[in-house]
C-alpha cells in the first residue's frame, strides 16, 4: 500500500517532498495541508474488464464502450494531472465564501451525486437541479453536459460552477486568484503541465481529467457479466429474484420486459442515444430542460440520460429528485409515464400512447433487485478519488 504523505506548503516541490507528516498542527483545512501519496495514483489504465471492450454478436444494441469516450485528443488523463483536478474539485476555498467545493454538490459516498433533491449553494441558495452523479461521464459519445446539456464539452462544464451565484458564487478571475494564492498548487500545477502557470484553461483541463477518470465496473453485475457470455445470460452470482430483473432489463417490450436497455446502453449503462430524452414524467412542460438550450422543439423538457452504475447510492432520482426510491422510479416506467408531445418514441406504444408494462408487484421487486446489483462500492472507498484535505 502506498503511504500518505502530508504535502505542506512551505516545502512542497514535488510529491515526496515532504515534512511534519505525523504533526497534527497542520491538519486543519484552513493551514492548506493536502494529503497526497508520494506517487500519484493511477488514473491512467482503467484496466476495464473485457466485457467492457468487446461487443456481444448478434446484437441490436453496442454492448461495449468502443467509440464512447469523449476525452478530447488535446486533453488525456495523465495521473499528474487527474490529482490537480482532484485538489481542485475538494478545495472549498474556490467558493466565494470558502464553504462549497465541487464535492459538496457530487459527494464520494453517493455516487458523486447528492443526496438532497436540491443542492445547497454557498450563500444557502438552492440549485435549480438535482446534482447528476458524474461517474462514467467520460462514456457519452455526445460529449454534452448538465442535464440539459448547455455544456458542449466537460472542460466548459468544470467551470460553470464556480460562475454561478448559487453555486459557488465566483467569477473565472477571482477562481485563477484562489488558486494562485496557495502555495501548494504551483508545484501541482507543474507536475500536470511542466510550468507553474495558473489559469483557467489549466483549472478546466485537470478537473476534467479528475471527472473522466471515474469509472464504475467492479459491480456483483461485473463479475456475474465475466462468467457468463452475455449480459442477456443468467448470472451464476445472482439470486432467481436478480436475474428474473436483469431480464425485464434486457428484454424488449413486446417479449415482457422493460426494454430498459434501449436508453441506458452498453456495459457502461450510458445513454447511447443521440441526444437528451423525455421520458414522460409530465403532461405538460414544467421545465424546459434542452428546450431552453436548442433552438428546436423536439428538445423541449427533454434531459440527459445518466448512467445507472451505483444508482442504489445516488438517490433522489430525475432531473428534480422528484422520486426518492428506486421503487418509485421503477413505479413510474411500469404505469406513470405522462403523453408528452415531446415523449421518447422508445416509450411509445404502437399507437402513439405511452406504454404501459403492467409488471407484477415481484417483477417490480426483482427490476430493483437487479439495479443494486449494479452498485460499485470501490468508487465510494478508493483513496484515488477522495478529499486530499481530509
Amino acid at each position: 500500500m502506498i503511504k500518505p504523505t502530508f504535502i505542506i506548503i512551505s516545502f512542497i516541490l514535488f510529491y515526496g517532498l515532504v515534512a511534519c507528516s505525523d504533526d497534527e498542527s497542520y491538519g486543519p483545512i484552513e493551514n492548506n495541508v493536502i494529503n497526497l501519496t508520494e506517487e500519484p495514483f493511477d488514473y491512467i489504465n482503467l484496466n476495464l474488464p473485457s466485457h467492457f471492450t468487446t461487443d456481444v454478436p448478434g446484437q441490436p444494441l453496442p454492448t461495449s464502450i468502443n467509440g464512447l469516450d469523449n476525452s478530447p485528443s488535446d486533453n488525456p488523463i495523465t495521473n499528474e494531472g487527474a490529482t490537480l483536478g482532484r485538489v481542485l474539485f475538494y478545495d472549498k476555498g474556490l467558493s466565494a465564501n470558502g464553504t462549497i467545493a465541487c464535492a459538496s454538490c457530487h459527494k464520494q459516498d453517493k455516487g458523486f451525486s447528492d443526496e438532497a433533491i436540491l443542492s445547497v449553494g454557498f450563500d444557502g441558495g438552492l440549485t435549480g437541479r438535482h446534482s447528476m452523479t458524474l461517474i462514467n461521464s467520460r462514456f457519452y459519445q455526445r460529449g454534452r453536459f448538465f442535464w440539459d446539456e448547455r455544456a458542449s464539452t466537460l472542460e466548459e462544464q468544470v467551470l460553470q460552477p464556480f460562475q454561478d451565484p448559487v453555486e459557488m458564487g465566483m467569477t473565472l478571475e477571482q477562481v485563477v486568484s484562489a488558486v494562485q494564492e496557495k502555495d501548494f498548487y504551483p508545484a501541482l500545477f507543474e507536475n500536470a503541465f511542466g510550468s507553474q502557470d495558473i489559469n483557467s484553461d489549466r483549472i478546466s483541463r485537470a478537473l476534467s481529467q479528475f471527472v473522466r477518470s471515474i469509472v464504475s465496473y467492479s459491480s456483483r453485475y461485473d463479475e456475474g457479466r465475466a462468467l457468463s457470455a452475455s449480459p442477456g445470460a443468467n448470472f451464476p452470482n445472482f439470486t432467481n429474484e436478480e436475474n428474473l430483473g436483469k431480464n425485464l432489463f434486457f428484454q424488449t417490450i413486446p417479449n415482457g420486459g422493460g426494454a430498459c436497455f434501449g436508453c441506458h446502453t452498453t456495459e457502461a449503462f450510458v445513454s447511447a442515444n443521440p441526444g437528451p430524452q423525455n421520458n414522460g414524467l409530465d403532461l405538460a412542460t414544467t421545465d424546459e430542460g434542452a428546450g431552453a438550450v436548442f433552438n428546436n422543439p423536439i428538445f423541449e423538457s427533454r434531459f440527459k440520460t445518466t448512467t445507472l452504475r451505483n444508482i442504489e447510492l445516488t438517490a433522489p432520482y430525475m432531473h428534480d429528485g422528484r422520486f426518492a426510491t428506486l421503487d418509485e422510479v421503477v413505479e413510474h416506467y411500469n404505469s406513470g409515464i405522462q403523453a408528452h408531445p415531446t415523449l421518447s418514441p422508445a416509450l411509445t406504444d404502437d399507437n402513439g400512447n405511452p406504454v404501459q408494462l403492467n409488471f407484477s408487484a415481484a417483477e417490480k421487486a426483482a427490476l430493483v433487485a437487479f439495479l443494486k446489483t449494479l452498485t460499485d462500492m470501490s468508487l465510494s472507498s478508493e483513496e484515488k478519488w477522495s478529499d486530499p484535505f481530509e
